[in-house]
């Protein structure tokens, strides 16, 4: 926010929306904060680099060996340490090809090949994926709830995939948002790593706990491949405040509660705009939403003169979408208003 008001010549933020980066915008977890106002006075010694408590919070929270649990600056350096150890200039990842922009970056800067698969209706085609697969394939991404498009494949069919995918590639589950769905709908891909199968589930305590500004992510996978990951990772990956807060906001269930409650509102307030404005939107799970507005580039910097910060989508392949997170009821109103302005404005303009 800081950024665009110098860009534009603005005074101050504070009454700056941004709604461009999946951020949860309740804020961090209050045990979270509570833990780490006990922690400043620690903030000269350095972080436990094994991070041996949060580890065995992680595990029993997720029912695994803390020999099986990786954490990581954020859940994109584990993405990073996964390409260290098994990609370079001779191998390929799959992924969908409306995905996460990271994975297809991390096998750039390895030298490997980047094989996608089309998506059907916004949505990752498992079939087309497993299709997709080479000898020379070590990763295979799912992002489950995807970003930027919002949806998700259900528990049938990742287990049908995982039937029949081949033995060779790590099956990577990346589920930065799966907290903020109910329990009863969060497919169980944990159970794939305690049956010892080669999948890797990534997950982050930036969305749902609201820790994004501290980079704490974490993996669960079979323990040769954490060991692996441990000796390419950085002694202090994970800062000392991270570790703290992450710890807390596990046991924070009121507020991952309040966080769902939040973001299914705020979807239903959002896609009823949609609808009574004839825009074309895609359903989401997760606590942001993929809208077609025309010319999506034009329509973000419509929307930011009017302090209104949303993610243009072209560089994901969808030029006519902005990409809107879920924000407090006042700021979801803010976005519309904003959004009603320069609609009127671009249709003045033309």
């Amino acid at each position: 926010m800081e950024e665009l008001a110098r860009e534009l010549g603005l005074s101050g933020i504070g009454d700056i929306v941004k709604l461009a980066s999946n951020e949860n915008a309740l804020g961090p977890s209050p045990k979270a904060m509570k833990a780490m106002n006990g922690a400043v006075s620690d903030m000269h010694l350095y972080p436990d680099g094994s991070g041996h408590y949060l580890t065995e919070a992680l595990a029993r929270k997720c029912g695994v060996d803390p020999g099986q649990v990786v954490i990581g600056n954020g859940s994109n350096e584990l993405i990073e340490l996964l390409g260290h150890v098994f990609l370079g200039p001779d191998s390929s990842i799959v992924m969908s090809d409306g995905a996460f922009l990271i994975y297809r970056l991390i096998a750039m800067a390895f030298q490997a090949e980047t094989r996608t698969a089309p998506m059907v209706r916004y949505t990752h085609d498992l079939d087309a994926m497993r299709e997709a697969i080479r000898e020379d394939t070590r990763m295979v991404f799912i992002a489950n709830p995807n970003n930027p498009t919002g949806t998700m494949v259900d528990a049938a069919a990742i287990d049908g995939f995982m039937e029949r995918v081949p033995d060779h590639p790590l099956v990577v589950f990346d589920e930065a948002y799966i907290e903020l769905l109910p329990e009863d709908r969060q497919p169980d891909t944990l159970r794939y790593v305690r049956e010892g199968r080669k999948v890797c589930v990534l997950r982050t305590f930036s969305k749902t706990y609201g820790l994004a500004g501290l980079r704490i992510g974490y993996g669960i996978m079979p323990s040769e491949l954490a060991a692996l990951l441990h000796r390419v990772r950085q002694p202090f990956n994970v800062n000392a405040m991270a570790q703290v807060a992450a710890r807390a906001a596990l046991e924070d269930d009121e507020h991952v509660a309040d966080t769902q409650r939040m973001t299914r509102d705020g979807l239903r307030r959002l896609s009823r705009a949609f609808e009574e404005r004839r825009l074309d939107y895609v359903p989401s799970v997760a606590n942001f939403i993929l809208v077609c507005v025309g010319k999506g580039r034009d329509m973000f910097a419509r929307l930011q003169k009017r302090r209104v910060i949303v993610r243009p989508m072209d560089a994901y392949g969808f030029p006519d979408h902005v990409r809107v997170t879920v924000g407090t009821p006042d700021e979801n109103d803010r976005f519309i208003e904003a959004l009603d302005e320069a609609l009127a404005e671009r249709t003045e303009a033309s």
